[in-house]
Formats: C-alpha cells, structure tokens, sequence
C-alpha cells in the first residue's frame, strides 16, 4: 500500500508544480514591469493582448518577439486599430516616420517627401528645401511692385541724385513656399525733386556761383579804373 500512495503523492505534487508554473508563465493584467497595460502577459513572449486605446508594439530580436503595450507607436511605425488588438505597424523601408503605410511624414536620409511618399529626387516642378527635405513647388514670381520715392542717404531731398527701388515678390506660391521664395528687388540713379528745407537746388547753388564769379569780376574792374584814370592824367615827357 505504501508504494502506490507515494506514487500518487508524487504525481500530485507534479500536478500542482505545473500549474504553479503555468500561473507564473501566464499573469494577469495591470501588473508592473514589462506587462503594464496587458490584458494577457507571458514572460517569454511578453504582452499578446492590450488594454483598450492602448497598441501593441512588437518587439523582434532574431527569431524571438516580445510584446509591449504603448500609448504611441514609436518612431519608424504608425498605430493601427482592430476590432480585437490595436497594433503597431512598421513604416515604409524609405520612411522615419508615418501617418499610415501609404503617408510618410518624414523620410530617411537621402529621400525626398512629396505629398506623403518618399522619393529619391524631387520631381519637376520642384525644388528640396533644405531644412525638412520637402519638395516644394517652385515660386512663380508676380508683377513688379511701384518704385520707391527717390532717396540719397535716407532723405528725399538735398541731393542732386538718389536711388529708387522696387520689389518682386512670389506670386502663385502659398504660404509654406512663399516663406522660401527669393524676394528679387532692382533699383536705378534718379534725380531728386526737391531741395531740403533751408538749401539751395543744385541749380539755384550753380546759378549763384556765376553770379558771385561775375560780381567779383566787377569788384575787381572797379578797382582798376582810378589806376587807368590817374595813368591818362600824367603829362607825359616833353
């Protein structure tokens, strides 16, 4: 009798270490460490269900995967609802980052975003900006502005000549693009209108510069006629 009763012991106790394995294997969910947020958790497989809202991201090392729940997709994959599992799903090869596998937001090096994809130059029509490697579209430059009032060193008067200014700026590009437009500006030599209050127009100064060259002609005749008066008075040699 004693031969049976320890082989049923034994066969207990190896029931009840299969089950105590099998419920460390397999926890419930909302516990700490790599199964937070898990409906149902393995600590070989980690998380193969989640809380609602919450996405499934799986992890591959080789041959193994192990599961995690996230509040967001990290970076290179976009979150995907189902009816029994939210996942993460990984981008495009070309993509960093995606909205959804046909929409990348921001492409790997040497790849170009255009209207959601990601391609190895930008197509024509375009151009790359340099900062966010988009392709943009190119600016089509509107009608020249009015010229500027003529100025000389930051007035509008006193000044025989002056420079005036006008401005070309982007006319069908939008906002975004306008931002990357070349604003083209040209100026050219004009002459100034008006003397500056309590000066003279370079003509009036021209015309009083004759007048004070002949006036000095006249002072200077003035005192040479009594010298030619007293020359003819003197008696000449007998």
């Amino acid at each position: 009798m004693r031969a049976p009763l320890c082989l049923l012991l034994l066969v207990a106790h190896a029931v009840d270490m299969l089950a105590l394995h099998r419920r460390k294997k397999q926890v419930g969910p909302g516990l700490g460490g790599n199964c937070t947020g898990c409906i149902s958790c393995s600590e070989e497989n980690g998380c193969s269900m989640c809380q609602q809202r919450l996405f499934l991201f799986i992890r591959r090392e080789g041959i193994r995967q192990y599961g995690k729940c996230v509040h967001d997709c990290p970076l290179g994959f976009f979150g995907i609802r189902g009816q029994e599992v939210n996942r993460c799903k990984k981008c495009g090869a070309t993509c960093e980052s995606c909205f959804s596998q046909d929409f990348c937001i921001r492409c790997k090096r040497r790849f170009h975003l255009y209207k959601g994809k990601c391609l190895p130059t930008c197509p024509p029509g375009t151009l790359t900006h340099q900062s966010t490697q988009e392709c943009q579209e190119e600016c089509e430059p509107g009608p020249w502005g009015s010229w500027s009032p003529c100025t000389h060193n930051g007035k509008t008067c006193g000044s025989a000549w002056g420079l005036e200014t006008r401005v070309r700026e982007a006319g069908q590009a939008g906002q975004e693009e306008e931002a990357s437009c070349q604003v083209l500006t040209e100026s050219r030599k004009c002459p100034m209108q008006r003397p500056c209050p309590g000066e003279r127009s370079p003509r009036q100064k021209s015309q009083k510069g004759r007048k004070d060259r002949k006036d000095q002609r006249l002072r200077k005749d003035r005192k040479l006629e009594p010298r030619l008066d007293r020359q003819l008075r003197q008696p000449g040699p007998l």
